[in-house]
């Protein structure tokens, strides 16, 4: 059996104008209400049970639901007399728990794979796997860290430090949780929150928390503002199309010269300092459904200039800067090598030939793979000629920028498909090109 729990008791009290005295989850979004959105994907992940806990109105959820026959699973319903926080609910009806069950909240619109997370937890053995994805507002967002291979080491909390540099790497509210995990809370009488109280928590006990990197759509309603951006994102395909049954159209970006200042070699986290506009452009792929993904030969590794963990703070910055513009990437990512030996204070484990240094194609496949894309559907924008070869072997069209190296490099006789003056120009060109409207 595959048990969904759907945390529907929120009072909505945000979003009252246009809920009037509806639950939350009863919000129409396309026409139907959130909640009908949320049991169909269930069913058509093989979830064949579903466990609503409601609280304000849940006899209006209780009526329109029934015993969840017109979706094909079986549902039971559950009212809260008091609220209880996200983790208290579920702690509260421990006994109707399956022994592995999936969490989710009930603001939340979802185009993701449920069966695929499902699998990548039980494949781990995790005590509970949270879906974790980039946003548009990472500055005031609890954050999540992770090691090279996804398992969460860390947490950091809202309200960040000013300054703070921390990857946009989002706890998006989806999770796997084994019901053995949460039985140090068993009995728990008080308000208690996965996010906040019931993860760092189990992670300090030694429970094993499994980050699953998606870029699928998840986004709550709980505002006006992002109740509307919803509705319009359903209206225009963007949830249908971020599926991983749908191949992606990404738009690589190279990084030095292309979204920051060429310098040289960036080789601490201050050097880094993005172009003009480079935020907003970022931001209009992320609305109209592109993957963005920086793909960056970074031989200041390799050359010992900096260590693999001050470029991993670099691109907390990064990122950083770009949140503050309400854009993300989807991911990041880097070749360490360099082919060239004789650096003082290099890393002779690091001075080799490899297929990821641009223009090889490690980096591009690693992308598809992690992210679905379709090259025949996707840009490379850059400022070298190096960027302008990968983007040829790898099928993908090419924008040469300005900025930076402005294809002054020489290092390879291959032309771009375009020529714009910045990575703003990039984009429109791109967004004109394929007829989508951002």
């Amino acid at each position: 059996m595959k048990q969904a729990v759907i945390l529907a008791g929120g009072l909505g009290t945000r979003l009252r104008e246009r809920l009037g005295d509806l639950p939350k989850p009863m919000i129409p979004i396309g026409g139907r209400p959130l909640l009908d959105h949320q049991l169909a994907l269930c069913r058509r992940h093989g979830f064949d049970e579903v466990l609503i806990l409601a609280g304000h109105r849940g006899s209006t959820i209780r009526e329109y639901v029934g015993d969840g026959s017109r979706w094909g699973v079986g549902v039971r319903l559950c009212i809260e007399p008091e609220a209880r926080g996200t983790a208290g609910a579920v702690v509260g009806v421990e006994s109707a728990l399956a022994p592995r069950y999936l969490v989710v909240y009930g603001d939340e619109m979802l185009g993701v794979d449920l069966d695929r997370l499902w699998r990548a937890h039980a494949e781990r053995e995790a005590a509970a796997t949270l879906l974790l994805h980039p946003n548009d507002h990472p500055l005031d967002s609890d954050l999540v860290e992770v090691d090279d291979a996804d398992w969460i080491v860390g947490f950091h909390p809202r309200p960040h430090p000013a300054g703070a540099l921390h990857a946009n790497l989002v706890n998006a509210a989806l999770y796997v949780i084994e019901r053995g995990a949460l039985a140090p809370w068993k009995g728990h009488g008080g308000i208690l929150d996965f996010g906040r109280d019931v993860f760092p928590e189990l992670k300090a006990r030694g429970g094993r928390l499994y980050g699953y990197r998606s870029s699928e759509y998840i986004k709550d309603i709980g505002t006006p503002e992002r109740y509307d951006r919803v509705c319009a994102e359903f209206e225009a395909g963007l949830v249908a199309r971020s599926g991983w049954d749908r191949p992606q159209r990404a738009v690589f970006l190279d990084r030095d010269g292309t979204l920051n200042a060429e310098v040289g070699g960036v080789c601490r986290p201050e050097d880094l300092e993005l172009l003009p506009g480079v935020a907003e452009a970022v931001r209009r792929l992320n609305h109209a459904g592109y993957r963005a993904v920086v793909i960056t030969n970074q031989p200041v590794v390799a050359k010992g200039w900096c260590t693999a963990e001050e470029l991993r703070r670099i691109h907390h910055r990064l990122e950083m800067a770009l949140g503050a513009g309400h854009g993300f990437l989807d991911r990041i990512y880097v070749c360490p090598h360099h082919p060239e030996r004789g650096f003082p204070g290099e890393r002779p484990e690091l001075k080799i030939e490899c297929d990821c240094r641009k223009p090889g194609l490690g980096l591009v496949r690693r992308a598809v793979a992690d992210l679905g894309i379709a090259l025949g559907e996707s840009w490379l924008v850059g400022d070298s000629t190096t960027d302008l070869a990968t983007a040829r072997a790898a099928g993908v069209r090419s924008v040469l920028v300005r900025t930076g190296l402005g294809g002054r490099d020489g290092k390879h006789a291959v032309s771009p498909d375009f020529v714009v003056d910045n990575v703003g120009a990039a984009v429109a060109l791109i967004l004109e090109q394929d007829r989508v409207v951002a």
